[in-house]
C-alpha cells in the first residue's frame, strides 16, 4: 500500500478513495474566470483542481481564488521557485514542481521549508517532453528513463528532508506511460498520480486514457487520476468518473448492463437501457440491472444482476437476484423494471 498524503480535506494514497483531478485553462490571474471554471469543476465532481502559476500575478491571485472555492487547489510551477513560495504563502494546498528545474539546491530547500511549515504536499511531476538528461543518457527515451527521472527528482526532495510527496511520470505513448508507472509502483511507496498526458481531444483521447489509466487501476496501481482532454476541463471530470465506475472502483450507482443485440433480439434493448439509465441517474446505491434481448443468454446473464429482463417475442421475464419473478407483456417491460429497481433500492 502506498503512503497516505493529505491535501486540504482530501487524502491521496494509503487506501484512500481514488480522487479525480483536472486543471484550469483560464489565465490564473483572471480571478473571476478562474473561480467560475473551478466552481464548474466542483459541481461536476472534481476532487482536486490544478492551476498554472506561471507569473507573479498568478501567484498573487491564489489568495483570492482560494477564498472563493472549496476544492483543494494545486499550483503548477516550472523554473521559478519564488512562484512556489508565493503560492504557498497565499494559501495553495499543494504544489507541483520538478525540483531539478526550479533552480539551485538552495531553492529546493526554500520550497521544502515553506511547504513543511504550511503542511503543503509536493507532487513531483515529470513529463516525457522534459526528462533528465542523465536518465535519457542511461536508458534512452523509454519507460525506464521516465521512472528514473521521477525518482531523481524525488531524491532531491528527500535530500532536503521532505517526504510528503506524490509522483507522476506521464508521456503521450500509452504503453511507455503505463510501463513507467509499473516501474514506479515496484520501486516506491509514494502515491501515484496517474494519467496519459497530451492525449489530444475527442474519442481517441478517451480511448488512450481509458486504456492507459484503466489498465493500471485494474492492477491496483494509482491513487489519483487525471483524464487529459484538450478542451473543456469539465469533460475530464465526467470521463474520470465513468472510468472509475467502469473498473469497479466507484460502485454507488445503477450499473445497466445490456447485450450488444443480434438477430435473436426480441425487445428494444438500446432504448430500454437508455431509459433506465436516465430514470435511475439519481440513485446512489450499488445496483446492477441487466437488459437482455432474448432468452438464450438472458436468464443466465440476469442471474448476476439485482434486476433484469430476458426478452421474448411477446412477453418477457422479469428477474430479481437471478430468479424469474414474473412474465409481462413487452409493452410493460420498462414499467416493471423500474418498479423492481425501486423495490430493491428500498430493501
Amino acid at each position: 500500500m502506498t503512503k497516505r498524503i493529505r491535501i486540504k480535506d482530501r487524502y491521496i494514497g494509503g487506501g484512500a478513495a481514488i480522487t479525480i483531478q483536472s486543471m484550469t485553462n483560464t489565465r490564473t490571474e483572471d480571478v473571476d474566470a478562474t473561480v467560475a471554471q473551478i466552481q464548474r469543476l466542483e459541481r461536476a465532481g472534481c476532487d482536486i483542481v490544478r492551476m498554472s502559476v506561471n507569473n507573479a500575478d498568478a501567484a498573487e491571485a491564489v489568495r483570492s481564488i482560494r477564498a472563493h472555492v472549496k476544492v483543494p487547489l494545486v499550483a503548477d510551477i516550472h523554473f521559478d521557485h519564488k512562484l512556489a513560495l508565493a503560492s504557498i504563502r497565499n494559501g495553495i494546498d499543494k504544489v507541483r514542481i520538478n525540483p531539478s528545474n526550479i533552480g539551485s539546491l538552495n531553492a529546493v530547500r526554500e520550497v521544502v521549508a515553506a511547504a513543511k511549515d504550511a503542511g503543503v504536499p509536493i507532487r513531483v511531476g515529470v513529463n516525457g517532453g522534459s526528462l533528465e538528461k542523465e536518465s535519457i543518457a542511461k536508458y534512452g527515451y523509454t519507460a525506464e528513463a521516465l521512472a528514473d527521472s521521477a525518482l531523481r527528482n524525488v531524491a532531491l526532495l528527500e535530500q532536503a528532508g521532505f517526504d510528503d510527496i506524490v509522483i507522476s511520470a506521464k508521456c503521450s505513448d500509452v504503453k511507455m506511460n503505463a510501463d513507467a508507472y509499473r516501474i514506479l509502483s515496484a520501486k516506491t511507496e509514494y502515491p501515484l498520480h496517474v494519467g496519459v498526458t497530451e492525449a489530444g481531444g475527442g474519442d481517441l483521447a478517451l480511448a488512450k486514457s481509458y486504456a492507459g489509466i484503466g489498465s493500471l487501476l485494474l492492477d491496483g496501481i494509482g491513487d489519483t487520476i487525471r483524464v487529459s482532454i484538450t478542451g473543456d476541463p469539465v469533460e475530464e471530470v465526467y470521463a474520470g468518473d465513468l472510468l472509475l465506475k467502469a473498473v469497479g472502483i466507484r460502485r454507488n450507482f445503477v450499473n445497466v448492463v445490456s447485450c450488444p443485440t443480434c438477430a435473436r433480439t426480441e425487445i428494444p434493448v438500446a432504448t430500454l437501457a437508455e431509459r433506465i439509465r436516465r430514470e435511475t441517474a439519481g440513485i446512489e446505491k450499488p445496483l446492477t440491472v441487466a437488459v437482455m434481448g432474448c432468452v438464450v443468454n438472458g436468464v443466465g446473464e440476469g442471474a448476476h444482476a439485482d434486476v433484469g429482463v430476458a426478452g421474448g417475442r411477446e412477453k418477457s421475464a422479469i428477474m430479481k437476484k437471478g430468479k424469474v419473478v414474473k412474465v409481462v407483456p413487452n409493452e410493460r417491460i420498462l414499467e416493471e423494471l423500474l418498479r423492481a429497481i425501486e423495490e430493491v433500492d428500498h430493501d
